[in-house]
């Protein structure tokens, strides 16, 4: 499916490739893993009627550059968001995160100085005890994993595609989310940026989420399975003014299992004062 990066922002690591649509006051949306801005193919265009919206794929991730010896890790990522902000010349877009893009964006606001309008969290990565399941599994077994048969390794990441969603997902989209992870290189990308994801980066802010004041809105999946309801209790209790929104009979991908409802929330004003 054709989903165009048209834009390069060098770093001495590789090219992170971005666009950007629409006019209006500015919206940044940050992708996890182990996904990419198509992620947003539905959503930018939504939000482009009255936004001007910038999308972007991490290094190592979709089509930025993927190679041995790239710091992929929570922290860097941060510094490179803080870059790429600068880099458009934003001073307090609107940013909207999921999955570990929420850790990138929380990182980038309250240990890199950015400044945002506001934040909107979807059933993203944001402190406590999130090193689990899988994810365990890859930091604890990378050199087995990286071993797999090609046709193994393409089968565990389309059955971890699947498993993030509550409705499902078409065949040419799971081809779509799979395509930048295969062959060798592309199963040795996938799990270097797995290996560098860790808790660690996102308990240095833990302590400083209940000082937040810009408004912060969460929304989340009740069908989440990679990052249950009690993650988003959790984060509500840390930002206790934020609202929390839940979206009933949708899982971890809120862009595949309820676009338009997720487009409602990213529409919505946050309450004045």
């Amino acid at each position: 499916m054709d989903w165009t990066l048209g834009e390069e922002f060098e770093t001495p690591e590789g090219v992170v490739r971005w666009t950007s649509m629409g006019g209006g006051d500015p919206i940044v949306l940050v992708h996890g893993t182990p996904y990419s801005s198509f992620l947003w193919r539905d959503i930018a265009p939504a939000l482009a009627a009255t936004r001007k919206v910038y999308v972007f794929d991490h290094l190592g991730f979709g089509r930025s550059d993927k190679r041995e010896g790239q710091d992929l890790g929570l922290a860097a990522h941060a510094g490179r968001f803080r870059r790429l902000l600068d880099h458009w010349g934003l001073d307090r877009p609107s940013v909207v995160a999921h999955d570990i893009g929420g850790a990138v964006a929380l990182r980038t606001l309250l240990l890199e100085g950015a400044d945002y309008a506001d934040l909107t969290l979807f059933d993203a990565v944001s402190g406590g005890e999130w090193e689990r399941g899988l994810f365990r599994l890859f930091l604890e077994r990378r050199e087995v994993f990286e071993r797999l048969p090609g046709y193994a390794h393409e089968a565990l990441v389309a059955s971890h595609l699947r498993h993030a969603t509550h409705v499902g997902l078409r065949p040419e989209i799971i081809d779509a989310f799979l395509d930048p992870w295969r062959g060798a290189e592309g199963q040795a990308a996938f799990y270097r940026q797995y290996s560098q994801i860790r808790q660690a980066d996102t308990a240095g802010y833990e302590h400083l989420l209940g000082g937040m004041s810009l408004p912060v809105r969460i929304v989340w999946g009740r069908e989440d399975r990679i990052l249950p309801p009690k993650y988003a209790e959790w984060l509500h209790e840390k930002i206790p003014h934020a609202e929390l929104h839940w979206i009933e009979g949708a899982g971890h991908l809120l862009q595949e299992d309820a676009p338009a409802q997720l487009t409602a929330h990213l529409t919505a004003r946050f309450p004045s004062g």
